[in-house]
């Protein structure tokens, strides 16, 4: 795979139109395009009969290529893929048809098949659990959504005219033996009829189905050491159940002219197939199972209950909350629940149970969890049972190992002096039992009613007006703009001796070009946010919010941004109800890039361990991948560059 995704020879790239950074592909014709000496639209068309390679493009694109509807097909090639254990790596399959070969207003169905990887050891990833296959679906026609297809086989349509994406990830395990591990993905066009079976098996037919056969499974499974009568009676029961199923109308079409099957052969079927190699090199060192850098990143609880009309604290309410923390902690991220009060106060939680609580060691003790908020119950009421209860659990807490992890963050951007009161009022209360706990306050400027200081000079003296009330300054990205230089003026007014840290956060800004996680923005410009994390020196990392959509009390609402910020801010998975019957979130790109992101830290900070800082700053500026807020790189080969020179000089 040319995994810069460079136009091949003599192509010629039409203007890019797009929300922001804009990516590739919107907007475009679909012209240049090379044809198929095939016959259009003449007769009906059987993919049966035909190499599929001559009803559509296949094609493949890094991770940071942003393909629309209109991206033109590139040169087929094989994907090949560096990852370390403890990683995942992701890589796109375009597809384009060429001619439409259905008669339903699709171009065509499509199946998509995958083997195992497998090494020359016999170690294998699994189809399933170590590749897994989601499909890209357009939010305000950018391509953003993935949603899961069912492996080791799935289909999707095609639209005339259309490029579709498919986002193929390889998790690696820590334990996984490094070496060179190979497989294939077939991609073939089907025919109508393969069409209309697959369209009838709804997920409530897969179900009963599912239970059908796990029921002749039990029945057939205990027959050992039984007398050969009654074994005879259990295969005549669980005989009679297959013969059952297999009158289902899903299968129909296999009975017609007397049961002579009118499918292919295996081997036909193959020979017709996009055969795309599939290979993985997995590297001999490990990322760490706590990320080196806490990015906290937060999901509001009252759009969680309104979208899933679910009663704050019933046992629904809980389930709800552990799946989404479940789920979130695969990125490299620190969850934190929010609940928002008036003056911007904020209750923030990672863990929905009370300390004492069974359920509370499991949250706080995870390893892939780099800190924790601790909720200032007093922040929704002023209650006698409110600090009781805040005291007890920071009692419990204070004796166990992960003390260290945790945090309050009581207030997001305060404004004016009496604001910077309160946050002193509340630190006071908790640092009067607790004179080790971590306040963590954000603010992109001063008080404004501070007197005798400019603006900026106000920003920059925040550490003097919240010490000791405040131990992690969390600044916006936004205040700096492209000047990295006042990165210098913040850190100066800290006292790292006195456990004080600096970390920052991006929200509404900063815009395009500097790095953000806006829809629409280039892949490199998401995955920069956290190479500039890095560069500039910032010990954490905040996101407002990974779920503030538009309020809805339907699950499968339609997802709808809110009024007033950029397309995707606070916006970084879906509802899974929106796109298929399933719970789980869906992930986007977007996410997926801060995986990569995150990533990327780990690999520079091995490298730092090495060779030091100097050294691997000089690296993003040698590989150019990073130099600054406003440039970086627009291609993927220098971040290939990156990693492979840090794994060859740390890791080989």
């Amino acid at each position: 795979m040319d995994s810069s995704g460079v136009n091949p020879p003599n192509f010629i790239v039409p203007p890019v139109e797009g929300i922001a950074g804009g990516g590739t592909g919107y907007g475009w014709a679909d012209v240049g395009t090379e044809s198929s000496n095939l016959c259009k639209g003449v007769n009906v068309i059987d993919p049966t009969q035909i190499p599929s390679a001559e009803l559509l493009h296949v094609w493949c694109m890094p991770s940071t290529a942003n393909i629309g509807q209109q991206e033109m097909p590139r040169p087929f090639d094989h994907v090949s893929l560096l990852v370390a254990r403890n990683e995942r790596e992701s890589v796109q399959i375009a597809l384009r048809p060429k001619l439409s070969w259905a008669s339903s207003g699709i171009a065509g169905t499509v199946q998509i098949q995958c083997t195992d990887l497998c090494s020359a050891s016999g170690d294998r990833l699994v189809v399933g659990e170590s590749l897994t296959m989601r499909h890209v679906v357009p939010i305000l026609g950018v391509p953003d959504a993935l949603v899961p297809l069912d492996l080791p086989i799935a289909q999707i349509n095609l639209l005339p005219g259309e490029t579709t994406s498919i986002w193929v990830s390889v998790d690696v395990p820590a334990g996984q033996p490094p070496g060179n591990y190979e497989g294939q993905i077939l991609i073939t066009a089907l025919k109508a009829n393969a069409e209309m079976s697959a369209q009838v098996l709804s997920k409530a037919e897969k179900y009963n189905l599912h239970r059908e056969l796990k029921s002749c499974l039990e029945i057939v499974e205990p027959v050992d050491g039984k007398p050969l009568d009654e074994v005879a009676e259990i295969l005549k029961s669980a005989t009679s159940s297959l013969k059952r199923l297999l009158l289902w109308p899903v299968f129909q079409e296999f009975y017609e002219d007397n049961g002579s099957c009118d499918m292919m052969d295996e081997d036909a079927f193959t020979n017709i197939s996009v055969n795309m190699k599939f290979s993985v090199t997995v590297w001999d060192f490990t990322l760490p199972l706590t990320p080196s850098l806490p990015a906290v990143f937060g999901i509001s609880e009252t759009v969680i209950e309104d979208r899933f009309a679910l009663e704050h604290g019933s046992k629904g309410w809980y389930d709800a909350l552990d799946r989404h923390f479940k789920w979130l902690l695969q990125y490299r991220i620190s969850p934190y629940f929010c609940r928002w009060g008036d003056s911007m106060r904020i209750l923030a939680y990672t863990c929905p149970w009370p300390a004492d609580h069974p359920r509370s060691e499991e949250y706080y003790s995870d390893p892939r969890l780099a800190a924790y908020a601790v909720p200032y119950a007093p922040i929704l009421s002023c209650s006698n049972e409110a600090r009781d209860s805040l005291r007890k659990d920071v009692e419990i807490l204070k004796s166990k190992p992960h003390w260290r992890k945790a945090y309050f963050y009581l207030w997001d951007e305060p404004l004016n002096s009496d604001q910077y009161e309160l946050i002193r009022s509340m630190s006071s209360d908790i640092r009067s039992y607790a004179p080790d706990a971590r306040i963590l306050t954000t603010y992109y400027c001063g008080p404004s009613d501070a007197h005798g200081s400019s603006t900026f000079e106000a920003f920059v003296k925040v550490p003097k007006y919240l010490r000791p009330h405040t131990q992690i300054f969390c600044t916006s990205e936004w205040v700096l703009g492209n000047r990295e230089d006042l990165v210098n003026d913040i850190t100066a007014e800290l006292q790292p001796e006195n456990g004080e840290e600096w970390w920052t956060y991006v929200c509404m800004g900063p815009s395009d070009p500097q790095p953000n996680w806006h829809l629409g923005m280039r892949g490199t410009q998401h995955r920069a946010v956290m190479w500039r994390v890095w560069k500039e020196g910032g010990t954490g990392f905040l996101y407002w919010g990974a779920n503030c959509y538009e309020k809805s009390l339907v699950a499968s609402a339609e997802i709808k941004f809110r009024r007033g910020l950029p397309p995707g801010d606070g916006v970084l998975f879906y509802p899974g109800e929106v796109f298929s019957p399933s719970h789980d979130p869906i992930a986007s790109i977007r996410l997926e890039r801060i995986l990569s992101g995150m990533q990327d830290i780990e690999y520079l900070k091995l490298y730092s361990s090495r060779y030091g800082r100097e050294e691997g700053l000089a690296l993003l500026e040698k590989t150019g991948a990073y130099l600054s807020p406003e440039r970086y790189t627009l291609e993927h080969t220098p971040i290939d560059l990156m990693r492979a020179e840090i794994y060859h000089t740390c890791g080989a």
